[in-house]
């Protein structure tokens, strides 16, 4: 059954995409969550309240924490940030318990702008199509151009610009053929 659909999703992306462009594919999950700016983490030092506390990580990419100061945790899944903290910490404390927890995942984004009711970035949740994209944003707005939509998708130095044309979309095959990445841009002219 899965088979059938992923042939399926990827003929469709064909005719939406046409000639000499890709799926524009879901990410490949990681082997751990990396902690963003804008994130929430829990922080827990065992039998130490005075240091345990539920910090945000600020758009430099550091957590602040009594003793430590900032800390860098942007970068770091909380398996690293425990290990980095309790290293730290055990300057302070003889051997410290710590446990880091992600509380909200915040860094995780994608932009919608042009003619759509809401254009903003927008926190994903999960896998995240491109007319769920469209929903956060409050749908189109009467001036827009939906058959000239692009995702742009920027890694590294490349800037990659995808055609996205949304009655294909929704006429012809699953809206799962179109799936967007943190980071990327939906242009909705």
């Amino acid at each position: 059954m899965l088979t059938r659909w992923a042939g399926t999703a990827v003929a469709v992306a064909a005719l939406v995409l046409g000639p000499g462009y890709s799926l524009a594919a879901p990410p490949e999950p990681p082997s751990g969550y990396t902690i963003g700016a804008e994130d929430i983490l829990d922080v827990t030092v065992w039998n130490n309240t005075g240091i345990s506390r539920t910090v945000p990580v600020r758009p430099d990419g550091k957590i602040s924490l009594p003793l430590l100061d900032d800390v860098q945790a942007a970068g770091l899944t909380p398996h690293q940030l425990k290990a980095d903290l309790t290293r730290r910490l055990a300057k302070y404390i003889g051997s410290p318990e710590v446990s880091v927890v992600v509380r909200e995942i915040h860094s995780l984004k994608v932009a919608v702008i042009g003619e759509v009711r809401k254009p903003g970035r927008f926190d994903l949740r999960g896998r995240t199509s491109v007319l769920d994209a469209i929903a956060l944003a409050g749908g189109f707005n009467d001036f827009a151009r939906r058959s000239k939509m692009t995702i742009v998708r920027v890694q590294g130095s490349t800037v990659t610009r995808i055609p996205c044309d949304y009655n294909k979309v929704v006429s012809e095959g699953p809206i799962e053929a179109f799936f967007l990445r943190p980071g990327d841009t939906l242009v909705v002219p």
